[in-house]
């Protein structure tokens, strides 16, 4: 894996300016600003023919599937030397079988290349398709995704319930209907996964065989001092996969795991303990001590300093999860109390139909621009995708184009970056049947393929793709 890469560099002329929804899912907070650079403007399309990799960039000799990715995104864009205008001005009927596609769950399969793309309609409902999702709370002057970092799009907007107790009341009721709905759609594997995203942190609940996982998990990223000890005052068992990789972690030896802060207590507690052969030698009053106060903050600087960032994602499991909801459910601190956000509910964002969640689509256009080329200029196709892109969708993309374009396109993504840890691979169990998997999960909602390709354990880590090459339908990646 190498570090992500800008496109090779702009097109020359544009005849078509940006639309002006592209700004609205330039997110995140200064905390993810300063890490990462600024997303790419259309004005910089990737060369197709000229992107290139290294042989480090290719995992394997048989690229034919991209790796899972549980970032979501909020932006993809897609070039390609074969025009993408079938994705243009969907017929009603086409609309409206996309629509009705989505909700039974039709399993469409497309042949490996579709001759005339335009004239397909069977491509054009399946590209409607896999281009819906499902939100809760559904305020459409509000974006309601990403809630970190979003208050500067908020500002100004109207809230009503922000001063109104009563309002907010019954706001949260409705959303905890739509949470519990969720869960229990979960539970029943009727829902693979969903992500619940609050002004301050987002956690994704997968179901049991997702992610190579024979229970239920849920992640929850970027975690703070007072929101771990919270959990743990709720009897919440979690552990912090990260900290534990990186060797700060250790098992006490009734086998529960301890925390980044509570190791640095007991090393503490080892120390007061060395102090003991000092006075057997009747020097003990010559030296200074560290005194109790002092041992504390140590402990809660140590605690601290993991806050905010991706090394503060805590894992939560099985039966606990249900904890979790019913913790979530009753935090004071989940919802904002001043500010644009304040007495929001947090986004429930779902691939499934759930109580109380509305029906969204992902926004399509195509552009055409000219690039140059050695022999003068070429026509370049572009495909645009923004919002709220969760894993089945870019799969789902990926598969329809890779029939559309016969085999051939490149794309740049732009996750959500405060989401990208959660592509970490987590310790295993045991070994999953994926046969006994995909049979339990048959009614999720999910395409067999998308599904097979969300039960593959992650390989990302902390982080996510970035570029991605299909050429000959093999895929060559960057995160």
């Amino acid at each position: 894996r190498v570090a992500a890469e800008p496109p090779d560099g702009p097109a020359r002329e544009q005849p078509e300016a940006p639309g002006p929804f592209l700004d609205s899912n330039q997110e995140n907070d200064l905390l993810w600003e300063e890490k990462f650079p600024e997303r790419t403007t259309v004005t910089e399309l990737p060369q197709t023919s000229h992107v290139s990799f290294s042989e480090s960039d290719i995992p394997s000799s048989e690229n034919t599937e991209l790796p899972v990715d549980w970032s979501i995104k909020t932006r993809l864009l897609f070039t390609s030397s074969q025009p993408f205008t079938w994705a243009d001005h969907l017929k009603a009927q086409e609309e409206a079988q996309g629509l009705v596609q989505h909700c039974r769950a039709t399993e469409v399969t497309l042949p490996k290349s579709i001759q005339d793309p335009k004239l397909s309609t069977e491509l054009r409902c399946a590209f409607q398709q896999s281009l819906i999702y499902w939100l809760h709370p559904a305020l459409s002057w509000l974006p309601l995704f990403p809630r970190i970092g979003a208050d500067r799009k908020m500002a100004g907007k109207t809230s009503p319930w922000s001063n109104d107790a009563t309002l907010q009341h019954v706001l949260m009721s409705d959303w905890s209907v739509s949470f519990t709905s969720l869960y229990n759609l979960l539970k029943t594997k009727l829902c693979p996964y969903f992500y619940v995203c609050t002004y301050q942190f987002t956690v994704l609940f997968r179901a049991a065989g997702l992610a190579g996982s024979d229970l239920i998990t849920a992640l929850i990223s970027p975690t703070t001092r007072g929101l771990r000890e919270a959990m743990r005052n709720e009897g919440i068992e979690f552990s912090l996969p990260l900290i534990k990789e990186s060797g700060y972690k250790k098992e006490t030896a009734s086998g529960s795991s301890l925390g980044y802060g509570e190791e640095q207590a007991i090393s503490d507690e080892d120390e007061e303990e060395s102090f003991s052969w000092l006075e057997e030698m009747g020097v003990q009053d010559k030296i200074k001590k560290p005194d109790i106060l002092s041992i504390k903050l140590r402990k809660e600087k140590h605690e601290v300093q993991m806050d905010h960032r991706p090394e503060s994602v805590v894992l939560v499991k099985g039966i606990n999860t249900f904890t979790l909801l019913n913790f979530l459910i009753n935090c004071k601190s989940l919802v904002a109390t001043s500010g644009p956000q304040a007495g929001l509910p947090p986004t429930l964002l779902s691939p499934v139909a759930f109580r109380g969640a509305t029906m969204q689509i992902l926004k399509a256009r195509s552009v055409n621009v000219k690039t140059q080329a050695l022999s003068g200029y070429r026509d370049q196709f572009s495909l645009e995708i923004t919002g709220p892109i969760m894993p089945h969708s870019l799969h789902s993309l990926t598969m329809l184009l890779k029939s559309s374009q016969s085999g051939s396109f490149s794309a740049v993504l732009y996750p959500h970056e405060p989401t990208a840890v959660f592509n970490i691979c987590l310790p295993v169990d045991k070994v999953l049947d994926m046969e006994v998997v995909h049979k339990e999960l048959t009614n999720c909602g999910l395409h067999p393929n998308t599904l097979e390709q969300l039960s593959q354990i992650p390989l990302l880590g902390k982080s996510s793709l970035r570029n991605v090459v299909l050429r000959d339908y093999i895929y060559n990646w960057r995160s």
